[in-house]
């Protein structure tokens, strides 16, 4: 199969021509054609498996062949996504698909000025990518006007709902045309997201190219169980030993990512740091640096799991796990993206088991255990079984009893360790005597 077979027009397969695309990818091939045709898509794909493109390439082709020139202020096709550095990677790549067709793309987003976005909006926009907060913004300050809109695209819904967007997601819903094409692209669609969709697509078709909530194949996973205290400690070995060359890395909070930071710049590995705290400058400024080579380790909370696609990037470390299972698959496919393989390994201490095991259960796997000899956790991490159960310890035996507060002589004992003398015990349960008066204060051994 090739491009051209999926119906797109020359200008586009030139493009793809002088990009290297050869041959489409399993979900471009399957949501390509019925996006060209109009219809409404639900379209399930692993993450580095070209779904930007899978929506991208017809939607530019239909803005080119149907409608009139945008007007000002207007949008005509809107893609909704969670976060800023998705917004940026969604739009750079409607600029590189659409390098020779004369339609216009922006990004708008949080973090930044909103002036120079209302300047921009005034000369109309064929492609908005946009996250929810912003776009409402712009929307309530007259900045843009939905009237021209032929289509939404929910990129990583999924992930929207998780940050909290569910209301602003109505809101924008309302405000658009209920004649339109709606398009949902996502690795993971949670049952909230499927609710959504079956109120706001018309018949759609489904497609789903991997198996839901699946983790890519081509990325190794194992795990390394560890104290938590230990675990920068471990990390630093491992950066060492391995010889690793870059490394992602997630950790659950901000402060998290801040003190791991400083204790690699502290050891003299380059390293820098991506968080909700940070300005958007000093965001895409770290993420730069870490395609650019410049800095050998970016640890980052779950804002950077999904929109950073990075060339060749060799191996994710999950510090800590996810709270959301789901963002464990997003984590890992920055890694093993467009067929090159990847690795993931996850640092795991004994209260994360209950994470774990929701991963185990969403991905059907238990991931591989691999203990490192000076790191072994005096906590254990319980064992886990496949489907994502916890093996819990077994209840230790109950010791025996002993009386106390008097002579060992006169009182004799409550309970025999021996279990044959059981019967005796239970023939001196009321509580002893001494000298007429009772004896109080009997205690565990």
């Amino acid at each position: 199969m090739t491009f051209a077979s999926l119906g797109l027009i020359d200008p586009l397969l030139r493009t793809l021509d002088g990009l290297g695309y050869v041959t489409p990818t399993p979900v471009q091939a399957q949501a390509i054609p019925p996006i060209l045709k109009g219809l409404d898509l639900m379209a399930a794909a692993q993450t580095g498996t070209g779904k930007t493109a899978g929506f991208a390439l017809p939607l530019l082709q239909r803005l080119m062949m149907e409608g009139p020139e945008v007007a000002s202020n207007s949008v005509r096709a809107l893609v909704l996504v969670p976060t800023r550095e998705l917004a940026e990677q969604v739009q750079q790549s409607f600029q590189t698909y659409g390098q020779d067709l004369p339609l216009r793309s922006y990004a708008a987003y949080g973090g930044v000025s909103i002036n120079p976005q209302m300047m921009k909006l005034r000369k109309g926009i064929d492609v908005l990518v946009a996250t929810p907060g912003r776009l409402l913004d712009l929307y309530r300050q007259k900045a843009v006007k939905f009237n021209q809109l032929q289509v939404l695209v929910l990129d990583e819904a999924d992930r929207m709902l998780d940050l909290g967007f569910a209301r602003e997601l109505q809101d924008v819903f309302s405000a658009l045309p209920k004649k339109r094409q709606t398009l949902l692209f996502s690795a993971t669609f949670s049952e909230a997201i499927r609710t959504m969709a079956s109120e706001m697509l018309n018949d759609p078709l489904n497609i789903s190219v991997s198996p839901r909530n699946a983790a890519a194949k081509s990325v190794k996973q194992w795990l390394i169980p560890v104290d938590k205290k230990r675990k920068s400690e471990l990390f630093l070995h491992l950066y060492q030993s391995k010889r690793w060359s870059q490394a992602l890395v997630f950790v659950k909070t901000r402060k998290g990512v801040d003190e791991l930071e400083g204790e690699l710049q502290r050891h003299g590995i380059s390293a820098d740091a991506i968080h909700g705290d940070k300005p958007q400058a000093t965001r895409l400024r770290a993420l730069q640096r870490f395609k650019d080579g410049e800095i050998k380790v970016l640890v980052a909370t779950d804002v950077a799991a999904r929109g950073l696609d990075i060339d060749d990037m060799p191996l994710v470390v999950n510090f800590d796990l996810p709270i959301v299972a789901e963002d464990y698959v997003h984590r890992i496919g920055r890694t093993g993206r467009a067929g090159a393989t990847g690795q993931a390994v996850s640092l795991v201490c004994a209260d994360e088991v209950q994470l774990l095991s929701a991963i185990e259960t969403l991905t059907q796997q238990v991931l591989q255990r691999i203990d490192v000899p000076d790191f072994i956790p005096d906590h254990r991490v319980p064992q886990t079984l496949p489907g994502g159960q916890v093996v819990k310890k077994p209840k230790k035996a109950k010791k025996p009893k002993v009386a106390s507060g008097g002579k060992a002589g006169s009182l004799g004992r409550w309970l025999e360790s021996d279990a044959s003398a059981a019967p005796a015990a239970k023939a001196v349960r009321k509580v002893p005597s001494f000298g007429g008066k009772p004896v109080k204060g009997g205690r565990k051994a």
